[in-house]
């Protein structure tokens, strides 16, 4: 995790303040006060005994409204971290968008009586806007168990040494200073309840093994024992604590200090060269979603060694990827599969599970080795598996994580470690705030971890002691929990003194881009994810060479393949390019016809059976029965090319089945118009759907749209050379559907100087199929326009449309935009908009051939056919094309480095070329 910037901000004290309004108020009264309480020595105790606190009957903060005012580092000082600051206003934006408020529990709407009276308006909201009966009930009974303090474990064993340092124990009352204080680690301010039991608890917590009380209301934590010349009277601390008031909270620049039960955390330095290093075996955990084969298995082959092991997970959803690696198990006796899969999600608490499923699975298994090292297919080694050998044979039995380099509350509260998640309906529901357990240190940071075999065994065991134990309760409901699991437990058990802080990872952090708050379709929470590396980033991956790491993230080469190839030159010291065909060239999978249970887009299949239907009628060629095997996106030099449709073609009069593949792409449908009064230049204006905010580009690259489509404008303005500042430009687009209705008036401003974004309208499904229409207006001109096409299906869930369905599917919908007279000038005359409105309306009703026929004439205007080729001996037709294992752009044509063959026998490794 990256260390962000911390910026100082000095405050006023306001202690300084109260103390001379007293003085000019009321003096004489805190005379005679102070007076009297030195007199008779009022102590924290009132029998006068040394001021002592249990740590097992503690009750903690109870009220919500008690939380870190600020965090200090040295002098009085306020830590604020910029980017953390407003990532929280949209935290809090998206929180109050995203989430319905709900204040009582409406019953009627459950098949089930909820076994308490719920009153989280968190889990109330929850249970409402979950989507099945079984997720409601779930998300209830969790909630009245917690409610009734039933559920989670209130104090958890540490077990790592600790000097025999004893929680609560008072080491006295001492003079503070203003410009150096006793205990400089952290600060907080718990106005309603403070008390040495809270403070301690904080401290603790973030891994102080000192707390002190001050002034009332004051909490400090240090790691540096207090000095013994600044110990004063017991009665010099004489303030009472909110929460206690039989208890003293230090006093004006007088501080009780008290020893939190732990000793102050040194991460391990790892070492770099070893005199004796150690044969160290590795299992790659890989943990793989989505379809990109072809880079899983590049990676693969790049870290491949007969002396380390592959063991692979991947998500239940992806049946492509999990058939097609399947095979390496017959292959190679060091790879396997596990059977045991799981649906994962972004933050989610299946993500935890699987991995500690893994392990268990790694433990029975009769692998001997040393390491399990988790990789996902994004992963990519900026250094030789034999260097990374000799590293861990240098650093046997420790354990490689990243910790978050925050103040420890501040990482709490961004991790919403402090809140109880739920995870059901493939969503993690927040349902309410929630107390830490006492006794552990808090710690976390990355999910991507590197763990010795003895320290699995301890985390993964069959039968976890009570620290595990609890913290797998705890974690199970709690928001990224791989990211603080591992390293929380490595704090609090016998294994502290093996933690090293590195995940030896290297990440590509953009967080302008990669925190828009993302992914909150699958959480109630704001989320970030790391760019993916592009040649610009190059200078990142060289700083590595000096550094203790070994892979970096992320790569995806439908995103950027020139960067995984420079990066393997530079590790080999290879020119790639002169000896590997299509060393540019990337296929990427986006449908299967044996996937089972797979969600591909039905305008996918709808647009690709035409594109074989108008490519047959052009080469007249005629075929009484088309299947589809697979559809792939072709991309050359990091742009796309065209998709592939691969199809067997089967004469009903000689039964001959054929197998071809056929490669189509959109047209461009955008017109530009110039205007002097336009400060910038339009770079690109497309309509697509699939739009990564993060890499600011449509992952549907084929623009294929249907009528369940949710079609994204994506707009790139550059300025235009002039001696003048640049101006702010408001502008308009017109959505306008093939009956002539405007549908949706957008509007943005452009006032940089270069400008990428993009706009999701509120469009009503399902959109009515056809040539659709969008207008960019500036002061009342026309700047540009594009047409963009809705396909009618001609199949539903990979099914022939039925007759029934098509004028439900193809009606569109009623809803349009009310506009004043000014936006007619945009748009066809009253005529053409009558005509044009019927024609959609008998559109709408077209079926059987009369819908092919509609669909192939659209799919003429808004694509463009390229060559075809033959996979099979057999050609049906005649048509004496190329073999597409001798063409360089079938998916069938030759990637060697994406394919695993066979070993090199001299240093057990792939030939990487």
């Amino acid at each position: 995790m990256k260390k962000t910037k911390m910026v100082v901000i000095r405050t006023v004290d306001n202690r300084w303040i109260k103390r001379y309004r007293i003085f000019f108020g009321i003096v004489g009264i805190i005379v005679l006060v102070q007076l009297y309480l030195s007199s008779f020595k009022i102590l924290a105790d009132s029998d006068g005994k040394e001021n002592k606190w249990n740590p097992h009957k503690i009750s903690g903060p109870e009220d919500a409204e008690n939380s870190v005012n600020s965090a200090r580092r040295g002098k009085d000082s306020l830590a604020v971290d910029d980017e953390d600051a407003r990532q929280d206003k949209v935290q809090k934006s998206s929180n109050k968008q995203g989430t319905k408020s709900y204040t009582k529990l409406r019953i009627e709407e459950l098949d089930f009586k909820p076994s308490c009276e719920i009153t989280t308006k968190e889990a109330i909201s929850a249970i409402h806007r979950a989507k099945t009966q079984k997720c409601k009930q779930e998300i209830s009974n969790l909630t009245c168990l917690i409610q009734n303090g039933l559920f989670y474990p209130t104090v958890l064993p540490n077990y790592c040494p600790n000097d025999d340092l004893i929680a609560g124990k008072s080491l006295g009352c001492f003079k503070d200073e203003k410009s150096f204080r006793i205990l400089r680690g952290y600060y907080a301010n718990f106005k309603n309840n403070n008390s040495p039991e809270n403070c301690i608890r904080l401290c603790l917590q973030s891994g102080f093994p000192y707390a002190g009380v001050q002034y009332s209301t004051e909490c400090f934590c240090g790691i540096d024992e207090p000095p013994s010349v600044a110990r004063l009277p017991d009665s010099s601390c004489n303030m009472k604590c909110p929460a206690n008031h039989h208890l003293a909270c230090g006093g004006y620049f007088t501080i009780n200090v008290y020893q939190t039960g732990i000793k102050k955390f040194y991460p391990q330095v790892a070492t770099i060269v070893s005199t004796d290093p150690k044969p160290v075996k590795i299992v790659f955990l890989l943990t793989l979603n989505g379809r990109a084969l072809r880079q899983v298995k590049r990676l693969i082959k790049t870290l491949y060694n007969v002396n380390h092991y592959f063991y692979i997970h991947v998500d239940v959803r992806q049946d492509y990827l999990f058939r097609e690696l399947l095979s390496l198990e017959k292959q190679f006796p060091n790879i396997r599969l596990t059977r045991k899969r799981y649906a994962t999600i972004w933050g989610g608490a299946s993500l935890l599970k699987m991995l500690l499923s893994c392990m268990k699975e790694l433990l029975h298994l009769d692998w001997k080795w040393d390491f399990v090292l988790n990789l996902s297919e994004s992963d990519y080694p900026v250094k030789t598996v034999n260097r990374l050998v000799e590293f861990l044979g240098a650093n046997m039995n420790r354990n490689f994580v990243k910790s978050h380099g925050r103040e420890v509350q501040r990482f709490i509260q961004k991790q919403g470690l402090d809140k109880t998640f739920i995870e059901c309906d493939t969503h993690m529901w927040r349902t309410g705030d929630r107390q830490l357990p006492w006794g552990i240190q808090i710690d976390g940071g990355s999910d991507w971890i590197a763990l010795s075999r003895k320290f699995v065994n301890y985390v993964a065991s069959d039968y976890p002691d009570q620290l595990v134990e609890g913290l797998l309760v705890f974690f199970k409901y709690t928001l990224l929990p791989a990211e603080s699991f591992f390293h929380t437990v490595l704090r609090n058990s016998k294994f502290c003194g093996t933690y090293v802080d590195n995940n030896l990872h290297v990440t590509n952090w953009k967080r302008r881009l990669g925190c828009k708050c993302q992914y909150k379709h699958v959480v109630d929470w704001c989320g970030c994810s790391p760019n993916d590396f592009k040649p610009e980033d190059w200078l990142r991956i060289q700083n590595t060479q000096t550094r203790q790491l070994f892979f970096a993230r992320k790569f995806e080469p439908i995103i950027n393949q020139a960067v995984v190839v420079q990066l393997e030159e530079w590790l080999y010291s290879y020119d790639f390019s002169k000896s590997i065909l299509n060393i540019n060239s990337y296929w990427h999978s986006i449908y299967n016809a044996l996937d089972l249970g797979q969600n591909v887009d039905d305008s996918v299949i709808s647009i690709s059976n035409s594109a074989i239907r108008s490519k047959f009628r052009s080469l007249k060629c005629n075929n009484d029965l088309i299947k589809i095997k697979e559809i792939h996106t072709f991309h050359v030099s990091d742009s796309y090319n065209r998709t592939l449709v691969l199809f067997e073609a089967t004469s009903l009069n000689s039964s001959v089945v054929s197998t071809y593949e056929l490669g189509f792409r959109p047209r461009k449908r955008l017109v530009v118009k110039k205007s002097p009064e336009f400060p910038y230049r339009l770079e690109n204006l497309v309509v697509s759907s699939e739009y990564d905010q993060k890499e600011q580009i449509s992952r549907n690259f084929g623009k294929m749209l249907g009528p369940y489509s949710e079609p994204t404008l994506i707009y790139h303005f550059s300025s235009v050379s002039s001696p003048e500042p640049t101006k702010v430009a408001n502008i308009s687009f017109l959505w306008i559907d093939p009956g002539a209705r405007l549908i949706e008036i957008s509007e943005v401003s452009i006032e940089d100087g270069y400008t990428i974004g993009h706009i999701k309208p509120n469009l009503k499904q399902p959109l009515l199929p056809g040539s659709w229409t969008l207008k960019m207006i500036h002061k009342s001109s026309i700047l540009a326009e594009v047409k963009f096409l809705v396909t009618p299906l001609s199949h539903i869930s990979n099914n022939l449309v039925s007759q029934s369905q098509v004028s439900f599917i193809h009606g569109g919908s009623e809803l349009f935009k009310e506009y004043d007279g000014t936006l007619d000038k945009f748009l066809p005359g009253n005529n053409q908009r009558e005509s044009l409105e019927m024609l959609s309306i008998s559109n709408s009703k077209r079926f059987g051939q009369d819908l092919l026929d509609w669909i192939d004439a659209l799919f003429g205007k808004f694509y463009t056919l390229e060559s075809i080729c033959i996979a099979s001996a057999a050609d049906t037709c005649g048509l004496n094309v190329t073999k597409c294992s001798n063409t360089n752009w079938s998916s069938l044509a030759p990637d060697p480095k994406s394919h695993i063959g066979k070993i090199n026998e001299t240093t057990g490794s792939f030939d990487l070329w």
